[in-house]
């Protein structure tokens, strides 16, 4: 092996991938398990490891930031047993700029969407990512508060362009092209092509130290540090890039084989739930189609047939929900099947699948508790031959209907790995969402402590303002002609979130 960064993967006998680790220097880490002393002075479950090793390979990197990132690659797509970072569904962040809007700013993403913006990275340092888009938001003069919004009464702006951080597009201290030419340099600059920025951080450094201004020298080489990690010339993987074992048609065969489905799973959905307490209980469902995520066809659900903490009435409703307006839209959009009364139009759409969008596999994320309530469900509207299936997270186990025994696939099996892809792919949905809903829950919170606002008076404050910022920047007057709200009321409710800032 070279003394070069890298990736290493071990195998077992049978050829599973147990560990795959990142080194700075390949031949010294994986020279270091197999040191004499190493069987008695490593814990049980290195030793554990180095007992099971068969095989090994590894793969040369450029730095020790791309080892992170392939590394992370490798994990989440082997899932090995010995590894524990990685395994969960999070993903790197990247920087993302729309550049045609009409004064782009940068901001952090973890999802690479077709939508038309720059995405950066992704990048193996949070932390010098989000001090390097700092840095650069004051060198290059960038906005970093939203846009007004049309038609926006007292719209406030951010104090940035006073304190000499933001062009200030939005007052017109600089024209559309004068700030599209800073953003486009911004741009060059996170791709490595331009090294202006560095060297005047890195003279500014030096002259501080020759100060004796050790402190501020210190701010500076920790800044320097951050802008040369973020932006050095770096391999980013992609799908193409990456030796990988994910085939979605092998996959797809073989969770047909492993579930006996009449053909195989071309569209598939799974549905998974997100509560904490009784806070925004919510649901998401998540398309794969040929075994990669259909994101148009996501769908996210607010629970309301149950106030409490209840997964398996939460399936439920959200099955019922689901495929309760598949059906009807298919029998809206067939002229013959519009003439016939409801029932008979939903048996005669269940009767024929291929009028609708209906999948061929459904998987529930849960036990047998969850998978009986959503095939219950499914009977009621007909759809009780649609295949599905629940998938227990703890031990990966495979629950059917009218089967007693949960089956368990093997951990490198590619009908299992392509079901954990859109188990976990539903789960990073639902908590996106459940986060999504508390932040604003959060927002909207100090309405519920100004006395005699009852919460059908918030819904029509929000409903009429859209937001609790733009009703603090409302007057009484404004607030006042609102339905249900007095004069004395507005004054006070503008009084307590002015009082609230």
């Amino acid at each position: 092996m070279p003394h070069k960064p890298g990736v290493y993967v071990m195998r077992d006998r049978l050829n599973h991938v147990i560990y795959v680790g990142k080194a700075r220097d390949l031949r010294k880490r994986v020279g270091s398990y197999f040191m004499p002393s190493r069987k008695s002075s490593a814990d049980l479950k290195t030793r554990a490891l180095i007992e099971s090793v068969w095989d090994l390979e590894y793969h040369v990197v450029r730095s020790d930031a791309e080892a992170v990132l392939f590394e992370g690659r490798l994990i989440k797509e082997f899932r090995p047993k010995y590894n524990v970072s990685f395994r969960d569904d999070k993903r790197f962040l990247m920087a993302r700029v729309h550049l045609d809007d009409p004064y782009p700013r940068f901001a952090l993403t973890r999802m690479r969407k077709e939508d038309g913006a720059r995405y950066f990275g992704p990048f193996a340092n949070p932390r010098a990512l989000r001090s390097t888009l700092e840095a650069m938001r004051k060198k290059f003069g960038l906005r970093s508060c939203r846009p007004a919004e049309p038609d926006e009464k007292d719209f406030k702006h951010c104090l940035d362009h006073v304190i000499k951080n933001c062009s200030a597009p939005c007052v017109h201290r600089v024209t559309r092209e004068e700030y599209r030419a800073r953003v486009e340099a911004a741009c060059e600059f996170l791709e490595g092509r331009s090294r202006e920025m560095i060297h005047q951080v890195e003279a500014d450094m030096k002259e501080a130290a020759a100060k004796l201004d050790f402190e501020k020298a210190a701010a500076l080489r920790n800044l320097f540090q951050d802008l040369t990690e973020t932006t050095k010339s770096m391999t980013r993987f992609t799908r193409k890039s990456l030796p990988t074992t994910v085939n979605p048609e092998a996959d797809l065969l073989a969770l047909q084989d492993a579930l006996r489905l009449p053909r195989p799973p071309h569209v598939m959905e799974c549905f998974d739930i997100s509560n904490i307490s009784s806070a925004h209980i919510v649901a998401s469902m998540v398309r794969f189609r040929e075994g990669a995520p259909d994101r148009a066809g996501y769908r996210k659900y607010r629970i309301t047939g149950t106030k409490f903490q209840n997964d398996f009435a939460s399936m439920a409703e959200v099955v019922r929900r689901r495929y309760g307006r598949v059906l009807r839209e298919a029998a809206a959009g067939c002229d013959e099947l519009a003439q016939l009364p409801a029932e008979e139009a939903m048996a005669r759409v269940a009767e024929a699948p291929h009028l609708t969008v209906l999948p061929d596999l459904i998987i529930v994320d849960g036990g047998r508790g969850q998978l009986s309530s959503a095939c219950k469900e499914l009977a009621r509207l007909g759809l009780h031959e649609l295949p599905i299936i629940g998938l227990a997270k703890e031990f990966e186990e495979i629950y059917r209907p009218g089967s007693p025994l949960p089956m368990r696939l093997p951990e490198d099996s590619g009908a299992l790995r392509l079901l954990q892809r859109i188990r976990d792919e539903a789960h990073r949905t639902a908590n996106a969402y459940h986060s999504l809903l508390l932040k604003r829950r959060v927002r909207e919170s100090v309405l519920d402590e100004i006395p005699g606002v009852s919460a059908a008076r918030k819904q029509s404050l929000l409903e009429k303002f859209g937001s609790v910022e733009r009703l603090r920047n409302a007057s009484a007057s404004e607030i006042a002609e609102t339905q249900g709200i007095g004069a004395a009321l507005a004054a006070q409710i503008a009084s307590a979130l002015l009082s609230h800032k």
